[in-house]
């Protein structure tokens, strides 16, 4: 099973998804199903929907960057570790996502922005599960477990 927290920091987002912990709590569900990892454990998150001064002061602090970007993702183990962590612990807590929505393409329909924030939530996910895309093969190896994911969900 996989649960989330949502904290909603820009009241922009209610413009996008009204109801953001329903909409996670189907998504996840669809994940908890179908995805072995997700049936063995108890994961847990937590995902901070945010604007572009959020989102900046966080990059900056954090990753030393002043600048806008469209997802941070801060993974609370590193992959080795996480990997023991999942054959020890029944209850894991896997870090924090903070997604920006002026990053998101809004400009045609509610349901372009919608698939565009699938991905970047399932990508910050994918990062929290400790996959990183610094070397081509590992990109590849992360855009799988992104495209298998997004596949379940939708």
């Amino acid at each position: 099973m996989i649960t989330i927290n949502v904290l909603v920091k820009d009241k922009n987002w209610k413009n996008f998804i009204p109801r953001p912990e329903l909409y996670f709590k189907k998504k996840l569900g669809k994940i908890g199903k179908k995805i072995s990892l997700f049936k063995k454990k108890d994961f847990s998150f937590s995902l901070l929907l945010s604007g572009d001064k959020e989102i900046r002061k966080l990059n900056k602090k954090f990753r030393k960057k002043n600048s806008i970007t469209d997802v941070l993702s801060f993974p609370f183990y590193e992959k080795k570790l996480l990997l023991k962590l999942i054959k020890k612990s029944s209850n894991i807590y896997l870090g924090d996502i903070i997604i920006n929505h002026n990053k998101i393409d809004k400009q045609k329909k509610n349901k372009i922005f919608l698939l565009n924030f699938e991905k970047l939530w399932v990508h910050g996910l994918v990062h929290l599960l400790g996959h990183k895309h610094k070397l081509n093969k590992d990109y590849s190896v992360m855009q799988k477990v992104e495209n298998k994911i997004l596949k379940t969900i939708r």
